[in-house]
């Protein structure tokens, strides 16, 4: 395991393969999760990509650090690990929570920016009373309390089958995170709004979401590519808000059509 002294807190991170011959990629992880949802897209990209991958604060094996959180705290301890690495111009791949983080970053210190990965996150996500709702509950009663709901947004009904194994590690993972990190960037996404600066992105940008999400459903994700210029939609079938577990093949699929985008331009036109 790897870790880093990022902004007075330690990141949890790992490295794979070299950053400074390859293109680098880095993944930010959605709300409520750790770096192992990217799992079975990475195990299709190693050694064809330097992969960093992350668990933001508040999760996973990083500090909780102190709250309350903005998403720029978040795009700042992503800068500030990128640095360390000498990482500059990667494609960045956040999903929901991760794309605000990504959004945020290009924002702040757009030279780190190559290309941007939006996958199933908007400009912004939910309301304030939805957002408080769920701090409030969480507060209350912890994670445990609001899983399932979560859960029923996060994955497809297939996936939910009672014999699916998978099923059971993915809601593990959600109840123990800590409820501090998870509150504080609940608050984070709260009091996010990237509707004006998306106007602004003048890097490849796709827009990819899961057919059935239930988080930020298709008409949300389609509504923040229609904000960017030039920006690339695509549609995972079969998966909800995290295509990454359910529909790894299909995502991965649709990453390297546009990684060979965002690296040597569009050449249908050739």
């Amino acid at each position: 395991m790897q870790f880093a002294r990022i902004n007075d807190i330690t990141i949890h991170y790992q490295v794979i393969g070299a950053t400074g011959d390859r293109p680098v990629l880095v993944f930010a992880n959605s709300l409520g999760t750790d770096f192992r949802i990217w799992r079975d897209v990475i195990v299709r990209l190693a050694g064809d990509f330097a992969i960093v991958l992350y668990d933001k604060r508040g999760h996973g094996l990083s500090d909780i650090g102190p709250t309350p959180y903005a998403i720029e705290d978040h795009a700042n301890d992503l800068a500030g690990l990128l640095d360390m690495l000498s990482v500059k111009q990667a494609i960045i791949c956040g999903l929901s929570v991760g794309g605000l983080i990504a959004q945020s970053l290009y924002q702040r210190r757009p030279a780190l920016v190559r290309a941007l990965v939006l996958c199933d996150t908007a400009h912004k996500i939910g309301t304030a009373e939805t957002w408080a709702a769920r701090i409030a509950a969480v507060e209350e009663h912890g994670i445990e309390a609001i899983a399932d709901s979560v859960l029923e947004r996060w994955f497809t009904p297939a996936f939910r089958r009672p014999e699916n194994i998978a099923y059971a590690g993915y809601r593990n993972m959600l109840v123990r995170q800590p409820v501090t990190g998870y509150v504080a960037t609940c608050a984070a996404i709260r009091d996010a709004d990237y509707t004006e600066a998306a106007a602004r992105i003048a890097v490849p940008t796709l827009c990819v979401v899961g057919d059935q999400d239930g988080s930020t459903p298709p008409d949300v994700v389609l509504a923040t590519a229609r904000l960017i210029p030039g920006a690339r939609y695509e549609v995972i079938r079969d998966a909800g808000h995290i295509p990454c577990v359910e529909n790894p093949e299909a995502l991965t699929a649709v990453l390297r059509a546009f990684f060979e985008i965002a690296m040597h331009g569009d050449r249908t036109h050739e």
